[in-house]
């Protein structure tokens, strides 16, 4: 029986939520949480261990977690290596394709993992790791496991393997060359495909062009004394009542606030709403998330012309580029009028 390893973070491998995102790197013989569904699943093996690691310590000490972790595999017997579901949570993304790229880069073992394509981690990871299209949450679980063990089974048993497509993963961009039972030269098969496009029927071209998102870069501030600078923050800060009912996941609303007559944002005048860190330390002080006193300091010293009179504000965690797009488009109309001269972008 060939055997799988499966990465899982502080969340579903059962260590806590937000509190223990700091969660060091850990190794355990056998089934953990979403373990026990993947190796019910897989027929070709059996999931041996599973890792866990908190998603704040893989996001601020990724080399540390990276060798820590491909140390504990060092000597353990893995034909495959698994990472996450992990549905639409960003920075479980990120470690999911963090750490399942560093194991096939030093263990050569095919790496499978699962997203929601609204989860950066697709964008950023695609290209080096198998990644199937998951659902938003949890309640996805079995659905998603079941695609990635199929596969998982599929590769184990050596069995042909067709294009992205073919199979359900996120397209990579990576070119092969086959052979095609037809045997038609590329000449005729080109041929056939203008025709078909002249005509306005349906094809499928052999070379797609990605299509990018290209924003063009802004013309530099000449003269920062003069700048009026405003914040924009996906960090969740809110005044405490939360006016404007902003969601802390999934957000489809935004705030503006005005700071015109603050140097600093106060404790328990304001607080961030945000469900994708801990909020400890942004309540205890908002300006480690919207730095208002910095930005008033230069103000006063002339380093720039003006802090403009508000912020702007949402939540960034599980938002999709749809609804951040459209914000976006609003927020900056506000921006224009005021004429805001450079943005300041804070997160988490």
């Amino acid at each position: 029986m060939k055997k799988a390893i499966l990465y899982l973070n502080q969340f579903f491998g059962q260590i806590g939520g937000e509190d223990k995102a700091d969660f060091a790197p850990e190794i355990i013989e056998g089934h953990v949480g979403p373990a026990m569904e993947l190796d019910k699943r897989l027929q070709n093996a059996e999931v041996t261990h599973t890792i866990i690691c908190g998603d704040n310590f893989m996001g601020s000490n990724e080399e540390e977690a990276v060798s820590t972790i491909l140390g504990f595999l060092e000597g353990k017997e893995f034909d495959i290596f698994f990472a996450g579901p992990a549905f639409q949570a960003g920075r479980y993304g990120n470690a999911c394709g963090v750490i399942a790229k560093a194991v096939k880069e030093k263990f050569g073992v095919p790496v499978i993992s699962s997203m929601h394509i609204e989860n950066p981690g697709v964008e950023m990871f695609k290209k080096d790791v198998v990644i199937f299209p998951g659902g938003k949450s949890a309640a996805a679980m079995r659905k998603d496991i079941k695609k990635i063990a199929a596969y998982g089974d599929k590769i184990l048993a050596g069995e042909k393997l067709g294009t992205a497509e073919e199979e359900g993963y996120f397209v990579r961009g990576i070119r092969h060359q086959v052979w095609l039972d037809s045997e038609k030269p590329a000449a005729e098969r080109a041929v056939e495909m203008m025709i078909k496009k002249l005509n306005g029927e349906e094809y499928v071209t052999e070379l797609p062009i990605p299509k990018l998102d290209r924003i063009p870069i802004a013309t530099p501030i000449k003269d920062l004394s003069k700048a009026n600078i405003a914040f924009v923050t996906t960090g969740g800060i809110v005044p405490v009542d939360n006016p404007d009912r902003i969601q802390s996941a999934s957000a489809t609303r935004w705030g503006r606030y005005d700071v015109s007559k603050m140097d600093r944002l106060e404790a328990g005048v304001f607080k961030t709403i945000h469900a994708g860190y801990d909020p400890a330390a942004a309540d205890a002080d908002p300006n480690v998330c919207v730095p208002l006193d910095s930005l008033k300091a230069y103000e006063k010293e002339g380093k720039i012309g003006k802090c403009h009179e508000y912020f702007y504000t949402t939540v960034g965690t599980g938002t999709t580029q749809g609804e951040a797009a459209r914000m976006g488009k609003e927020i900056v109309e506000y921006l224009k009028e005021g004429g805001v001269d450079g943005v300041i972008l804070t997160s988490t």
